[in-house]
């Protein structure tokens, strides 16, 4: 069935509850990447995503005896929220059914907006089903996601902005995909409009349910769907978005966690805005798309499709940023277990920013050492570094893309070590700057063996390190006047309870 969208997306009812929002220029990543990108800024409304445009659309189109009846959504937070406060301004009552997973501030934001709450399944589908179920038992409206003519054409408005906004020459606009709403609305407009203009969804590469319909030429339902964008966690697209996708949108890209999160500080570099994963897609999938079709000096469109972030979800998204830029490498690096190879190590490394050094002792041999680089001209960089630490002789592994050791291994390294003898634990406070660990070896020579090592950069103005450093009780005089002469701050942490329980 053929719509009249361009006509559905003109005299869409919005503006009684949505912004008109800002198009902004990225500054920051437009110089790094050279070419222009500007930025819809769809974090900037009532309920911080775009999902109130088509919300309010579907439900200002109920007829009276509708409303009477309430209406119903599922919802992994942002269509919920646009339903809640679409409804409440509308004086209608709302059920959301979300799933189980559902970051907390946004079950906490639907029920500030009037909504009534109903957990129910570990994902979108599962909470859908279960929405349905009491659909059909209370007599409700169901207001779909994204799969409805009305609210298409709701999310369709913000291509409408974005091209009054920039009138200019624009290379393509990105946009992110779940259920394929937003995709939808933007790429009819668009090409109606403007067809020379690339239309560019993005994916989570563990939620590719419209690339892989889009590749076999019917929709498909993923067998699971990661939860990391759970914006974007949809193991089916729509069926009239899948018809407009294929007919509209140029292509689907995937994107990686990793870039999602280096998309995510690339937004706040630029905006001091924290973007949801699935709001930081299409900024993931542009810079994908400029890097493999090596561009310069082009122009390009992203919406910032939502900003409800789970703070606890903060940890993980620095983490792993700088991998997600290649700003950062990690190597697993075997060093003589010896007084002194510590020291060599780093010299060997260089006057790079250390990210990262771990290492417990194992064997009288061998010493196994994860550590993180910061790099300053990604692979290339990281190539420099791996040609020189193998022409040292040391033995290593590129752990940088290695999914078990960025999320697990380097949180594990350490353990008991009861047969190492002389053992004492400290805690220092290094300067934040490079050179500054080298520092401390060289000035400790080759006289004692560090046994333990653990130093992670969390952005302070101090490294906070543990140590473990191996002093016979007759060089005991002379160690504490190294740690008087090295003038960083340190306490000893040998009498500490959790030591016993975990590393001696």
């Amino acid at each position: 069935m053929a719509y009249p969208y361009l006509e559905k997306i003109l005299t869409a009812s919005v503006y009684d509850v949505a912004r008109e929002t800002p198009l902004e220029m990225m500054p920051t990543l437009s110089q790094r990447i050279g070419s222009s990108v500007w930025l819809k800024r769809e974090d900037l409304q009532p309920v911080f995503s775009f999902k109130l445009r088509g919300a309010y659309n579907r439900i200002a189109q109920l007829t009276a005896s509708e409303r009477a009846r309430g209406v119903i959504a599922a919802s992994a937070g942002n269509h919920a929220q646009g339903v809640a406060l679409a409804a409440s301004r509308l004086g209608i009552k709302a059920v959301i059914v979300m799933p189980v997973t559902t970051p907390r501030i946004k079950v906490q934001a639907v029920q500030r907006f009037g909504g009534r709450t109903v957990l129910h399944g570990d994902s979108f589908d599962e909470a859908s089903a279960h929405a349905l179920t009491l659909q059909e038992k209370h007599g409700y409206v169901f207001i779909h996601p994204f799969d409805d003519p009305a609210v298409i054409a709701g999310q369709g408005t913000v291509a409408m902005e974005l091209l009054r906004q920039h009138p200019g020459p624009l290379d393509a606009v990105f946009v992110c995909v779940g259920g394929g709403g937003l995709l939808a609305g933007m790429a009819t407009y668009i090409k109606r409009l403007r067809p020379e203009i690339r239309v560019i969804g993005v994916e989570p590469e563990d939620a590719p349910s419209m690339y892989e319909a889009l590749r076999r030429k019917r929709r498909v339902v993923l067998e699971q769907v990661g939860i990391f964008a759970d914006g974007a966690a949809v193991r089916q697209v729509g069926k009239e978005t899948f018809r407009l996708a294929r007919k509209f949108a140029d292509e689907i890209l995937l994107v990686d966690t990793d870039e999602i999160c280096a998309a995510i500080k690339d937004i706040f570099d630029d905006t001091r805005v924290v973007a949801e994963p699935a709001g930081a897609l299409s900024v993931a999938g542009l810079k994908k798309y400029v890097e493999r079709e090596g561009l310069q000096g082009g122009r390009f469109g992203a919406v910032l499709s939502g900003a409800n972030m789970n703070f606890d979800r903060l940890r993980h998204v620095a983490e792993r940023a700088e991998i997600g830029e290649r700003r950062e490498a990690v190597f697993a690096v075997t060093i003589p277990e010896q007084p002194g190879s510590f020291r060599r190590f780093c010299r060997a490394i260089g006057k790079r920013g250390i990210t990262e050094f771990n290492y417990r002792y194992s064997d009288e041999t061998d010493a196994h050492v994860f550590v993180g680089l910061k790099l300053e001209r990604g692979d290339a960089e990281k190539q420099e570094v791996l040609e020189r630490l193998k022409a040292e002789g040391y033995p290593l592994l590129d752990m940088t893309d290695n999914e078990v050791a960025k999320l697990h291994l380097r949180h594990m390294v350490g353990g008991h070590a009861s047969h190492v003898k002389n053992e004492s634990l400290y805690r220092f406070e290094f300067p934040e700057r490079p050179g500054a660990l080298l520092h401390f070896l060289t000035r400790m020579g080759a006289d004692w063996n560090i046994s333990l090592f653990h130093y992670r950069n969390h952005g302070a103005a101090y490294g906070r390190v543990l140590v473990g450093i191996q002093v016979p009780e007759s060089d005991s005089a002379r160690f504490r006047a190294f740690l008087k002469d090295i003038g960083y701050p340190w306490w000893e942490e040998t009498d500490n309870p959790a030591y016993p329980l975990f590393l001696r």
